[in-house]
This record gives structure tokens, sequence and C-alpha cells, in this order.
């Protein structure tokens, strides 16, 4: 090979590179980019997630606590309109918080949040019914307190797959 054919193969390929670097450029660019893009959305999507557990977990634990108060307040003979009030309150931003989770949160954490809910909701019938005066066969207020414990293991459940969706292994 000639002294001129290899500056000419030499040329070309100099010229096909600097044609093609550019581009070569612009597409490593955009797959950078689409990838930071997808990196912000999971992000995003994770704060999401984390946001809803949190508003979740206080919801939860703020209506458990006040069922439990209200039938010691019913046992006691000492319930109010007040309480009532409370636990209502607190029993619709529960289910305002479930609703909003179940749009975004994983199968295993609903699973977890019905198995919580059933017990909850439940007693929350229960608790209604002997407030107005038509129970129903055995339920008391002393009987709902004992069903209303069949919430705390569940809950803990709950606690345990909510941290582990985000990646908190214990």
């Amino acid at each position: 090979m000639s002294a001129a054919i290899a500056a000419m193969i030499t040329a070309v390929f100099g010229v096909l590179g600097t044609l093609f670097a550019p581009v070569i450029t612009s597409r490593a660019a955009r797959r950078q980019r689409s990838a930071d893009l997808r990196a912000e959305e999971e992000r995003r999507f994770l704060d999401d997630r984390r946001a809803s557990y949190i508003a979740m977990n206080r919801a939860t634990g703020h209506f458990h606590t006040l069922l439990k108060d209200a039938l010691h307040r019913v046992r006691d003979g000492v319930y109010t309109e007040e309480d009532r009030t409370a636990l209502e309150e607190a029993r619709r931003d529960y289910r305002d918080r479930y609703a909003e989770a179940q749009m975004i949160v994983p199968g295993t954490v609903l699973a977890a949040s019905r198995a919580l809910n059933a017990v909850l909701a439940g007693v929350d019938a229960a608790l209604k019914r002997v407030d107005r005066g038509v129970p129903r066969d055995g339920e008391t207020a002393e009987r709902l307190l004992v069903d209303v414990r069949a919430a705390d293991p569940r809950l803990a459940v709950l606690h345990r797959v909510m941290r582990e969706s985000l990646g908190i292994r214990d």
C-alpha cells in the first residue's frame, strides 16, 4: 500500500469520525437523559409510596387507639358525643388513607392492610351497635376489647411489609 492510499484511508476515517462524533455523542446524551428520567421517576414513586405508608400508618394507629379508647369508655359508661365524633373522624381519615394507598402500594401491603381493616371495621361496626343499644348476641364492650386485640399482630405485619416494600430489612 502506497503512502498516498494510506493517507487517503486515514483522511476518510478522520472525516467519518468527525461526521459521526456528534451523532454518537447525541445518542449517548439521550440515553443518559432517559436513564436519569427513569431514576427520577423511580425516586418519585418511592417517595409517594413512603408518604402513603406514613399517612396510612398514622391514620391506622390513630383509629386503632381511638377505637380501643371508645370501647373502654362504653364499658365504663362514660362514652360521649365528643368521643363518637372523634372516632368517626379518625375512621374517615383511616378510610381515606386506605383508599389512597390502594392505588400505589404493592399487593403484599394491600393484603396486610385488608387483614387489619377486617378487624378494625368489624369492631367499629359492633361498637356502633353496642352504643345504639342493639348489639348482636355476645356483643359487649368487654368482648370487643378482646376482639380488637386481634388487630395488634396484624398491625405489626402491616408495619413489617411496608418497611420491606421500602427496602428496609430488619
